[in-house]
């Protein structure tokens, strides 16, 4: 017999050899329906699995982000058969999952275009009815490659693989691909899905490389599900923040430098408001500020170890006959501010802030907008710290993160730690060490995490912080490294208790990340109606005629000498055509006056996205935009 324990701690007896779809069933009926996969011992692994000794086991349903992912993987083997079946001339290439959905690479010279959707999806909801299973079969690495000899594709695949047992999985009639699974049970169990676009792609991305049609597609448990990710979609469209940058006038792209954001005068008053908050959450936390220089000399990124686990993303030049590198990270410059001069463990921790403009090499194919660039200013701080300093720096670290997210309006993230990458430097036990002040500084605040094994920098594991927008779209934005090796590669030291000689710690640290990301979020995440701390301009005085226009010229002149940004618009247009123009713009408030208003020194107050309107006080409606503005409060409204 087999002990099986489940994840509620209960343990069941199984006889050797009890498939986990077998244990589903044991557990109870509705578990065996929804199940997909499990996972033995933390591995995902199909439902057919036999539990050979004593494990533990995790039945996997499409509520669980695994289960979901499975289901698409298991989609875009269904679409690859489609694909094969109508172009038998296609050669498959590979076909991941994706966030929301999946994707397949193709080897086609004839072009699948979007009016071939429609056919393959039929083709999909064919393979689907047959409710056919997914059948697992292994061999070794030498006689795979054997099998696909001549495919070029599938062969470079299992050259590039590490493990010397090679699975394919079948479905349906004769339809096999390269795969190391798991799938879930059979093709009926696929929900809802669409064919959603077609590009291309270059063979691992080489432009010298044959392109490839890259062919994407999204699945969901159900029908609702699909029906709201594709309204999602469509509000996504509505809320690109290259369009509303362009229509907004807060930034535009330019060929004369690609990858390169030029920020516009309105866009720079969201930056500088985001800065100016940013330094005063600094100061509470007290945080110290430097600026290091864009250009340092090679032997630096040597030193700093960027040079062998960076360079393909760094940019060189040279002048006075030796060679520089554009930085792509502040902290070796700020070693350098570091060594300046000797330190004492009573400094520590020391907290030092940068807002540090880098440039790191993206291929032209992926930037995208603000949110994938060239050149970026990143939010930077480093922490100097002894060893028992580290997790009390990382829960201050996880609290001023969170308290900066929720002025912002993002109330739901969460958190991943990533471990030792292949590629590192810096021994495992520094590595052991680091891990686990992340985990303990985790635990302490009891926040849950993801873990993920092998995504940590080469010089430490981070934590990753996630938000989530009104679109309930992911973006990875804060990170919090911790570091052994480049304080011992910069011989950065300080005089301890015991006047002796000691090598700090160095926390890396980013909130924000990309200063031009996270606008380009914010834009996206309000639709470009920006809070009103944030708006370009908060409020714009419309007279209803030129009677007023003196009257007008009197409030604008009131809100300037209280720090509001407002502008007055005395143009000769109707007062409904300065309204909608203003509503077109987006502008929070819209203060519209009259003799009436003139009279009663007050202004009509018409709020954006609220049909009614209100007659207030202009010293009321200056308290109140100004509370409004310093609690960084979204609602716009006025109470009574």
């Amino acid at each position: 017999m087999t002990k099986v324990t489940l994840p509620d701690g209960s343990a069941l007896e199984v006889a050797n050899d009890t498939t986990a779809k077998q244990i589903a069933k044991q557990i109870g009926p509705g578990l065996a329906k929804a199940a997909v996969a499990a996972k033995i011992n933390g591995q995902l692994v199909d439902l057919s699995t036999p539990i050979t000794a004593d494990a533990a086991i995790q039945i996997i349903t499409l509520k669980d982000n695994e289960g979901l992912e499975i289901m698409r993987h298991s989609c875009a083997h269904i679409m690859a058969e489609a694909i094969c079946s109508i172009w038998p001339d296609a050669k498959l290439v590979y076909g991941p999952i994706v966030e929301d959905g999946f994707y397949y690479d193709i080897d086609l010279d004839e072009p699948i275009r979007p009016d071939d959707f429609e056919r393959i999806e039929e083709k999909m909801r064919g393979i689907i009815k047959t409710d056919k299973p997914f059948i697992r079969e292994e061999m070794t690495k030498t006689e795979a490659l054997a099998k696909l000899a001549g495919d070029k594709y599938k062969t470079d695949n299992i050259k590039h693989t590490n493990s010397e047992v090679i699975s394919f999985y079948s479905h349906g009639d004769g339809f096999k691909d390269l795969c190391r699974g798991p799938h879930i049970p059979s093709t009926g169990k696929v929900g809802s899905f669409k064919v959603m676009s077609v590009a291309g792609a270059y063979w691992h991305g080489d432009p010298t490389q044959k392109m490839l049609q890259r062919l994407y597609g999204t699945a969901w448990p159900s029908k609702k599900e699909l029906d709201n990710y594709l309204y999602r979609l469509k509000e996504a469209k509505k809320r690109d923040h290259r369009i509303l940058g362009k229509q907004l006038d807060l930034f535009s792209l330019n060929e004369a430098g690609p990858g390169f954001a030029f920020m516009h005068a309105k866009g720079m008053i969201i930056w500088n408001a985001i800065v100016q908050y940013m330094r005063s959450v600094h100061n509470k936390y007290v945080y110290q500020e430097i600026k290091t220089p864009i250009i340092l000399n090679e032997q630096l990124w040597h030193k700093s170890g960027h040079w062998d686990n960076y360079k393909e993303n760094m940019y060189f030049t040279n002048f006075d006959g030796n060679n520089y590198a554009i930085k792509p990270m502040n902290c070796p410059g700020l070693c350098l501010v570091y060594k300046t001069r000797q330190h004492s463990y009573r400094e520590f921790p020391m907290r030092i802030a940068e807002l540090g403009l880098v440039h790191r090499h993206e291929a032209s194919g992926v930037m995208h907008g603000l949110f994938r660039v060239r050149q970026f200013t990143q939010d930077d701080a480093h922490i100097f710290c002894t060893p028992e300093q580290i997790e009390p720096e990382i829960i201050g670290v996880i609290e001023l993160t969170f308290e900066m997210y929720r002025a912002f309006g993002f109330e739901d993230f969460h958190i991943e730690l990533s471990t030792k990458p292949q590629k590192h430097i810096g021994s495992d036990e520094i590595w052991e060490i680091s891990t686990n002040a992340l985990k303990n500084a985790l635990e302490h605040k009891k926040i849950e995490y993801k873990i993920n094994e092998g995504d940590g920098a080469f010089y430490g594991p981070k934590i990753d912080f996630h938000i989530k927008d009104c679109l309930k779209r992911s973006w990875q934005l804060g990170t919090i490294q911790l570091d052994f090796s480049m304080p011992k590669r910069f011989g950065l030291v300080y005089t301890d208790k015991d006047n002796t000689e000691k090598t700090p710690v160095m926390i890396h640290r980013a909130v924000l990340g990309s200063f031009e990301r996270f606008i380009g979020i914010l834009i996206e995440h309000y639709g470009g109606n920006m809070p009103l701390w944030l708006a370009p301009e908060q409020a714009r005085i419309l007279p209803i005629s030129e009677k007023t226009n003196d009257y007008a010229r009197a409030v604008h002149k009131a809100l300037l000498k209280e720090q509001l940004r407002c502008c007055c618009d005395l143009s000769n247009e109707k007062v409904n055509a300065k309204i909608a123009k203003a509503h077109s713009e987006k502008l929070p408030y819209m203060l519209v006056v009259g003799p009436k208003e003139a009279q009663a020194n007050t202004v009509n107050v018409r709020i954006r996205g609220v049909k009614d309107n209100k007659t207030v006080e202009i010293e009321n409606f200056i308290k109140t935009a100004k509370k409004k503005i310093a609690d960084k409060q979204i609602d716009l409204a006025f109470g009574n």
